[in-house]
């Protein structure tokens, strides 16, 4: 008898972090690594946030339980924040404050899905999103748009992956791991196509304040109304406010499914710490000059990037118009020797960059098929220079 079960133990280790915490063992280990691997801004989290939570840990209620659901106020700051943001209005009960973006993205699979029942997943993904899935018990059907597509699905493609066990959509714009963004007349025919076939929408939103050149990331349930029943908004401050470590995202949905999600979260993991929910929600009621500032330094980074690797024979990296990414096909590099080696899939050639040239990316395998290599671009305009040149030296030998 197995001593893991095999639910459990089918599951894959996030491959973002794995590549993150081989960078960090590197470097605390003294080598020279650059890491472009995890999606975390390397900005410090705005002083006004971090303030008032300093403020919070005074306040003995704060070291106490709260209602599982989320601090009154903060899911109070969230209706608000979405109204604001999206023009989405909607009511308190339709808010679960959870342990981060993962937490919301496994619990809309848990509340929906049924065994057998199959999730369309545009790919490339974020990892989490086939495992989140699975452990639901669904099964995702990946739906693959290239570089030719700008990593866009279209409905043609969606149509041609429906069955009658199709339950939801899952839907990323901007899109981790391309940084492609949906335009809002490809929004309304993909929201158009799954409100006629009675498809559920996951919208993942997390990335929705980081956008380029004049790009718009409408939502949803605001561009086809009659899809709020069907639809669950995932968002948090990780990404818009640099607060990934403080744990805080949320689930908006129908009041039945919200329900449901929270009678789950009350036995998984209670209510999300109350220093991280006042932190979010002097973040969300705060104005978005933090957001903004960041933003121009990710757009200069972004064009950097994406100039540096377009220089490198056999890489071709399209401009994204959103998040911190960039997705650039290696299909041209692959096949060819590197200082004695061979790399056959982008797997192999991120193996062979970090440990010829000590520069960590993160293989298209873990987002869906092979032959792309993912960048962040969080990280300082030194380090891109850096670490892009260390690959262009390599692949030129």
């Amino acid at each position: 008898m197995s001593r893991i079960s095999a639910r459990i133990a089918a599951i894959a280790e996030s491959a973002t972090l794995a590549v993150d915490g081989k960078a960090k063992a590197l470097k605390a280990a003294g080598r020279p690594v650059i890491g472009f691997g995890a999606g975390e801004p390397d900005f410090p989290t705005p002083s006004y946030i971090v303030e008032a939570a300093a403020a919070a840990t005074k306040v003995v209620a704060n070291h106490r339980y709260t209602p599982t659901p989320g601090l009154p106020e903060l899911r109070q700051a969230i209706v608000d924040k979405t109204k604001r943001d999206s023009q989405y209005e909607i009511s308190v009960d339709q808010v679960l404050v959870t342990n981060g973006g993962k937490q919301a993205v496994y619990q809309a699979f848990a509340s929906i899905l049924d065994p057998g029942d199959e999730v369309i997943l545009p790919s490339p993904f974020w990892t989490t999103y086939p495992e989140a899935i699975k452990l639901a018990g669904g099964k995702a059907v990946e739906v693959f748009a290239d570089e030719t597509q700008n990593y866009l699905v279209t409905v043609d493609q969606l149509e041609q992956a429906r069955t009658g066990k199709t339950k939801a959509l899952l839907f990323c714009s901007p899109s981790n791991p391309t940084g492609s963004v949906y335009s809002a007349e490809q929004v309304k025919a993909i929201g158009e196509w799954a409100l006629k076939n009675h498809i559920w929408i996951i919208a993942d939103e997390i990335y929705e304040h980081l956008l380029y050149d004049g790009a718009t990331a409408p939502s949803m349930p605001v561009v086809v109304p009659e899809l709020a029943d069907t639809t669950i908004i995932l968002n948090g401050v990780a990404k818009t406010y640099a607060m990934t470590g403080w744990r805080v995202g949320w689930m908006i949905g129908p009041k039945d499914v919200i329900k449901a999600a929270t009678n789950l979260q009350s036995h998984l993991t209670s209510n999300v710490a109350n220093v991280s929910q006042r932190a979010a929600i002097a973040a969300l009621n705060g104005n978005l000059d933090a957001v903004h500032e960041m933003g121009v330094a990710f757009d200069r980074r972004r064009k950097l990037i994406v100039g540096l690797l377009n220089e490198i024979p056999g890489i071709e990296c399209p401009t994204p118009q959103g998040a911190f990414y960039v997705y650039p096909s290696v299909k041209g590099v692959l096949g060819k020797t590197i200082r004695g080696k061979v790399a056959n899939t982008s797997a192999e050639l991120a193996t062979i960059i970090l440990d010829e040239v000590e520069v960590a990316a993160v293989p298209g395998e873990a987002f869906g098929p092979s032959g792309y290599l993912r960048f962040s671009y969080a990280t300082s305009d030194e380090d891109i220079v850096e670490g892009i040149g260390r690959i262009k030296k390599l692949l030129t030998e």
